[in-house]
């Protein structure tokens, strides 16, 4: 981790433990918005306009947080926009670190990123990370706010044919959000982080529960999470469906049903890899190096043959 702009200690992938032994995420450092005019978004200060060119995202395919922000990027048209760098799946000591560093101006590892920005700053080099070239620095580092930004702060420079984030259904977005992320989406790393039983069984069970739920919810022959249109709630919970059966169910010990063995969630997977493009934000190769890769949890970095999984 960073400490005052210096690396100071192999990576770990607890960052903070509750009183119950439970893992805790850090908190993003960098809140700026892109906005069509330049001004100042939900968080953070102003000037980040709109500007094709300008900006650049660095994400790891094996994350299913750069993940949302890759697919809002394709969704929306902004893959002329907006220029991207994807890591090495394996996790170095060091972090996430690039294969060629000329796609990263030169950095080895993303913490070299982070210090470009702040030279003081203390903490993990997280993706995805939204650069701006113009300015030398970190835009934001909040996938949840980048997924909004890629869908509404580039104004023109979008499709705007499709809207992952509708007024008329905000309200119940943020409603599903505010459920399935601390359950499901952080449940899956609450329980294959735990450092106690108790706080693995707790997070295990929240798991378990919530895909009970959606497999309910999807089982009435709705498309998508809120019906017939698709979402960034669906967006939030494809990511993590798609890395469930070969990662968090066996590494993760989330292993009393894979999504497999769920028929309505395993139809609504298959129509989101459907839409075009999507597919594309998904490399299973990347994504089962790059959790194997983490030496805490498994030492010997084998990276198992199986299971069979169908992209279908």
């Amino acid at each position: 981790m960073l400490r005052d702009g210096k690396w100071v200690a192999d990576w770990q992938p607890v960052q903070a433990k509750d009183d119950k032994g439970g893992f805790v995420r850090q908190t993003s450092s960098f809140r700026h918005w892109v906005t069509p005019d330049g001004s100042a978004g939900p968080t953070g200060e102003g000037g980040f306009k709109a500007e094709a060119g300008r900006y650049h995202l660095y994400v790891a395919l094996i994350c299913p947080w750069a993940s949302r922000t890759l697919i809002a990027r394709k969704l929306k048209g902004l893959e002329d926009v907006i220029s991207v760098s994807v890591v090495e799946p394996d996790l170095s000591d060091q972090g996430w670190h690039f294969g060629d560093p000329t796609e990263a101006e030169g950095a080895s590892y993303m913490h070299e990123i982070y210090t470009r920005a702040d030279p003081t700053i203390s903490g993990r080099a997280t993706v995805p990370v939204l650069w701006d070239k113009k300015r030398g620095t970190i835009v934001n580092n909040e996938s949840a706010d980048i997924l909004r930004m890629l869908n509404s702060g580039f104004g023109d420079l979008a499709d705007h044919s499709i809207d992952l984030y509708p007024a008329d259904l905000r309200e119940d977005i943020e409603a599903l959000n505010d459920r399935i992320y601390p359950s499901l989406n952080n449940g899956v790393y609450r329980a294959g982080f735990a450092t106690t039983q108790v706080a693995y069984e707790e997070a295990f069970c929240e798991v378990f529960a919530m895909l009970d739920e959606l497999e309910e919810r999807l089982g009435d022959g709705r498309g998508f999470l809120l019906g017939g249109r698709f979402t960034e709630a669906d967006v939030r919970l494809f990511v993590t469906l798609v890395r469930f059966d070969v990662a968090y169910h066996g590494l993760f010990k989330c292993n009393l049903r894979r999504i497999a063995d769920y028929p309505a969630l395993s139809r609504y997977q298959a129509r989101i890899l459907a839409i075009p493009g999507v597919r594309d934000t998904v490399s299973i190769d990347h994504i089962k190096r790059g959790y194997y890769s983490i030496k805490a949890l498994n030492p010997t970095g084998i990276v198992p043959v199986g299971p069979e999984c169908s992209l279908g």
